[in-house]
C-alpha cells in the first residue's frame, strides 16, 4: 500500500530507505523545538505554549507535506521570521502578541491565495534556470556553514567570520565528518544515522569534564544533558490570535514583509533542493510544486492559530534527501517523530548539536552539483549566479541571495541587451524584491 500511494518504486526508492531519511531529516532539524520556543518567549508568550504550538504545526504540516504534495521536505517554524515577529513586531513596532499573530494568519491566507491560483509556481518558472543551479549551490554553503558555526569550528562575531578555538568539541565534528564521509563512500545505509548516533554516544563521558559549551549548542550548558522525560503540553496560545485588529493599516507592512520573505525562502528551498536530488516533473520544473506551496501556506496561517510562528520549508530537508529520501514518505515519518516531542521535549538535549553538525556539512557538498551546470564562461550568467550563491552564506539569509541574484541577473542582460532572457514575470519580482529590502 505504502509502494503504491508514495510511487516508491518509480523513484528508485523503498520503504527502509524512506525511514531512515525521514528520521535524519528529523534529527537534523528537531532544535527547532527548542529554539523556537526560547527565542519567541521573549515576546512574553509562554515557552511550554510556543513548544506546543511549534510541534503541532511542524508534525501536522510536514505529514500534510508528504501525503498531499508527496515530497520529502520538512515544514517547521521559520529560524528567520521567529526572529522578525519576536524583536521587529512585537519588540521594536510594540504590536501585541495577539495582534502579531493575527498577521500571521493574514500573511497566510494572501500566500494560499497566490499559491491556489498558481501565481507562485509561475515565479518559479520565471527564475532562470542558471540561478536556480546557484540557489542549490548557496543553499549548500549556507547548511554547511550552519554546520561549522554550531560546532564553534567556525565563529562569527560581526563583521568577523573566522576559525573557532580547536578544543574538544571541534575535533569531535571533524572526527564525525570524517566518520560520516567513511561510511558514505562505502555506500553504508543509514550513513548520517549512524554518525549522529556515534557521536551523541561518545559525548555522553567526554561532556562530563567539558563544562559549560551553550555556546556551541544552542544554549543547553552541556554536550549530552538529562532533564527527565516528560513534560506536559501547553495549549494556552490556541487561537489567541486578533484578527479584526491585524487587518489595521499600521499591521499591513507586517503582513507584507511576512508573506514575501517567507514565499522566497520556501521558493528558493524547493527549487535548491529539487535541483540537487533531481525531484523534477516531465518540464523540469521542481515537482508537485503548487501542492507544496499550498501546504507552506497553511503553515504560516496556522502559525497563528496554534501560537507559534510562520511554518516554513527546511534547508535541513537536504539531510534526509542525501540519505537517499525520494517521496513524500520520507516526510511522514519526519512529522510523525515531531509527535511524541510533545510530552517528552526534555529528551531533545540528549543530542547535542555537535552530532547533527558533521551533517550539515555533508549535505552541503551533496547541494553543490547542480552548480556544475552553470556556464561559468558566460560572465552576464556567471556573475549574478555567484552571487545568489555566495550572498546566501555571507548574509545567513537565502532570501537575500535570490533577491540579489535575480536583480543583478535582470540589469546586466537588460544593459548588454539581452531582452529574451527577461520576461515581465521576472521584472515583477524585481519590484517586488525592491520593496522587500525597503521593508526590511
Amino acid at each position: 500500500m505504502l509502494e503504491k500511494f508514495f510511487s516508491l518504486k518509480s523513484n528508485h526508492t523503498n520503504i527502509r530507505t524512506e525511514i531512515l531519511a525521514g528520521i535524519t531529516t528529523f534529527v537534523a532539524a528537531m532544535y527547532i523545538i527548542i529554539v523556537n520556543p526560547a527565542m519567541v518567549s521573549d515576546t512574553g508568550m509562554p515557552f511550554s505554549a510556543v513548544l506546543t504550538g511549534t510541534v503541532v504545526l511542524s508534525a501536522f504540516c510536514t505529514i500534510m507535506m508528504g501525503i498531499y504534495a508527496k515530497n520529502p521536505i520538512l515544514i517547521a517554524p521559520s529560524m528567520g521570521l521567529n526572529a522578525f515577529f519576536t524583536y521587529f513586531v512585537v519588540a521594536g513596532m510594540k504590536v501585541p502578541v495577539e495582534i502579531a499573530l493575527g498577521a500571521l494568519f493574514w500573511a497566510g491566507v494572501l500566500f494560499f491565495i497566490l499559491s491556489v491560483f498558481n501565481i507562485r509556481s509561475k515565479i518559479v518558472e520565471a527564475i532562470p534556470k542558471p540561478i536556480r543551479y546557484a540557489i542549490a549551490g548557496g543553499i549548500g554553503l549556507f547548511i554547511a556553514l550552519l554546520g561549522f558555526v554550531n560546532a564553534g569550528f567556525i565563529i562569527v562575531k560581526p563583521p568577523f567570520i573566522g576559525l573557532g578555538p580547536m578544543n574538544v568539541v571541534t575535533l569531535i565534528f571533524a572526527g564525525g565528518i570524517l566518520l560520516i564521509a567513511v561510511l558514505m563512500v562505502k555506500k553504508v545505509k543509514g550513513a548520517m544515522m549512524i554518525g549522529i548516533i556515534a557521536i551523541t554516544l561518545f559525548c555522553i563521558p567526554v561532556g562530563r569534564w567539558l563544562g559549560d559549551v551553550s555556546a556551541v549548542n544552542h544554549g543547553i550548558p552541556a554536550l549530552v544533558s538529562w532533564k527527565g522525560f516528560y513534560q506536559a503540553p501547553d495549549f494556552s496560545f490556541f487561537l489567541k490570535l486578533d484578527l479584526l485588529n491585524s487587518l489595521k493599516l499600521a499591521v499591513w507592512p507586517v503582513i507584507f514583509a511576512v508573506c514575501f520573505t517567507d514565499m522566497f525562502d520556501s521558493l528558493s528551498t524547493f527549487v535548491g533542493v529539487a535541483e540537487a536530488a533531481g525531484l523534477k516533473d516531465k518540464n523540469g520544473e521542481p515537482r508537485n510544486i503548487k501542492q507544496s506551496l499550498i501546504v507552506d501556506a497553511v503553515a504560516t496561517g496556522l502559525a497563528g492559530m496554534l501560537g507559534t510562528t510562520s511554518g516554513t520549508a527546511y534547508i535541513e530537508s537536504a539531510s534526509g534527501v542525501a540519505q537517499g529520501g525520494r517521496t513524500g514518505l520520507t516526510a511522514v515519518v519526519a512529522g510523525l517523530l515531531f509527535i511524541p516531542f510533545m510530552f517528552f521535549s526534555p529528551l531533545l538535549s540528549m543530542v547535542p548539536s555537535v552530532a547533527t553538525a558533521p551533517v550539515l556539512v555533508i549535505v552541503g557538498v551533496f547541494m553543490m552539483k547542480p552548480v556544475m551546470n552553470i556556464n561559468w564562461d558566460e560572465m552576464d550568467d556567471a556573475i549574478p549566479c555567484f552571487l545568489a550563491m555566495i550572498l546566501i552564506p555571507l548574509t545567513y539569509s537565502i532570501t537575500q541571495g535570490i533577491i540579489w541574484g535575480l536583480l543583478s541577473w535582470t540589469l546586466i542582460k537588460l544593459i548588454t541587451g539581452k531582452y529574451g532572457e527577461i520576461s515581465i514575470t521576472l521584472v515583477i519580482i524585481d519590484v517586488f524584491s525592491i520593496l522587500l529590502l525597503i521593508f526590511e
